[in-house]
């Protein structure tokens, strides 16, 4: 069953991509994927300076649609080279499986439930840049076949503390259906970090010094070398290649659909959220708490008794710049058009709150609607649910993988 949740929000236009999800039926999509083109060559950094699009009042008849996709890509990538250590030729090292992989919250793994016969399994490095965490820790799982067919890939990417041996099981159940399955440790985690506290102290340093952006840019970088590193594997169609994550997963694989055409179809799982929203609405607590250590480092250093609205905001804008202005959800959400884009949220998540994404979805409803393309994009909200990755919400990711991607 299926709940319209038009009576429930501001605005009616967001009927058509926004559902409720209620038990356990699955979504019926009805369209067929027409591949996203090859990703240009990035311009160099001085062609380009994006300045987003001013939004009209929500109910205008002409609500200002203009968006310039590339020009933001450039921007974006713009700012990632404004901290990058020295820029190396993208390379490849062997690597062996990780025996005691290290999450930095000390929860324990998921188990596999079974031994899949045939799983073939890779472990490699790519270094993406200088430097210690410019070493990019890949898992690779998938079926070993002798019909040297190019077969389609989705990438999962894990949230805050974990690592990708957290993800095995579903690089298992993926592999099995014919995926090529990848997993990467994100910057400051599993095979990066050195400690349970890397992370954090990453965070703190690049409030301090404001020379790394270990929130979200800095591993939405090293997705960009991860589509160079899959588009030319002999054994992956360069046109069929997925993303999703969860949580910081999530956000890591909304930006980097945003900054790379090539992850052709995009599932991010309680990861988007509007930034601006939640500073403008006081709706920024529970995102900050994940990751307090940096916002009471920010608190002290500004002389401020609490974190308030203003030291959200400049640890956004010094951590990663842009994050609550031009690279927000209402520009990056619409930039990943046409490419089938299904969102899932919990319902009830304060982390990522259904009303922050109300005008990036009125955005992207209305640029896919523009390209013919509206059953390509989707918003899920699971009733009663927080922020949590829930089995219906891995039930509808696996179904709109194998909808566009098994083509």
């Amino acid at each position: 069953m299926f709940l319209n949740v038009a009576d429930h929000l501001p605005h009616p236009t967001l009927s058509s991509s926004l559902t409720l999800l209620s038990r356990v039926r699955p979504a019926l999509f009805q369209t067929c994927l027409r591949h996203a083109p090859r990703l240009p060559p990035y311009p160099p950094n001085s062609l380009y300076k994006y300045r987003p699009q001013t939004i009209t009042a929500i109910g205008s008849t002409k609500m200002e649609q203009i968006l310039d996709a590339e020009n933001l890509r450039s921007h974006f990538l713009q700012v990632q080279r404004s901290r990058r250590s020295t820029e190396v030729p993208l390379s490849v090292e062997l690597a062996k499986p990780v025996a005691k992989p290290l999450y930095q919250d000390a929860t324990q793994p998921k188990s596999s439930a079974e031994n899949i016969d045939g799983l073939k399994e890779e472990n490699l490095y790519l270094i993406t840049e200088a430097g210690d965490q410019g070493r990019l820790p890949v898992l690779i799982l998938s079926m070993k076949e002798n019909n040297h067919q190019r077969k389609p890939a989705v990438v999962f990417l894990h949230s805050t503390h974990k690592c990708k041996e957290w993800l095995r099981p579903l690089l298992e159940a993926y592999a099995s259906r014919g995926y090529i399955a990848i997993a990467i440790d994100s910057r400051y985690h599993g095979e990066r970090a050195s400690s349970k506290t890397t992370y954090q102290d990453a965070l703190v340093s690049s409030w301090k010094k404001g020379d790394k952006m270990p929130f979200i840019f800095d591993t939405v970088w090293d997705l960009i070398k991860l589509a160079d590193f899959l588009t030319n594997r002999e054994d992956i169609d360069p046109a069929r290649i997925g993303i999703t994550g969860e949580s910081l997963g999530g956000m890591h694989a909304w930006f980097g659909a945003a900054a790379d055409i090539r992850y052709a179809v995009v599932v991010p799982i309680i990861g988007v959220q509007g930034f601006r929203w939640a500073i403008e609405n006081d709706k920024w607590q529970a995102r900050v708490d994940s990751i307090k250590p940096v916002f009471e480092e920010a608190r002290i250093d500004l002389g401020k008794s609490v974190i308030d609205t203003e030291v959200v905001e400049k640890v956004w804008d010094k951590i990663a710049p842009g994050l609550a202005s031009d690279f927000d959800a209402p520009y990056t959400i619409p930039a990943i058009a046409p490419r089938p884009l299904l969102i899932l949220n919990g319902a009830d998540d304060p982390r990522c709150p259904l009303a922050g994404l109300k005008i990036p979805v009125e955005r992207a409803s209305k640029v896919y609607g523009e390209a013919h393309f509206s059953d390509k994009f989707k918003l899920i909200a699971q009733p009663g649910i927080g922020h949590q990755m829930t089995p219906l919400m891995v039930q509808e990711a696996s179904n709109w993988f194998d909808k566009f991607l098994k083509q």
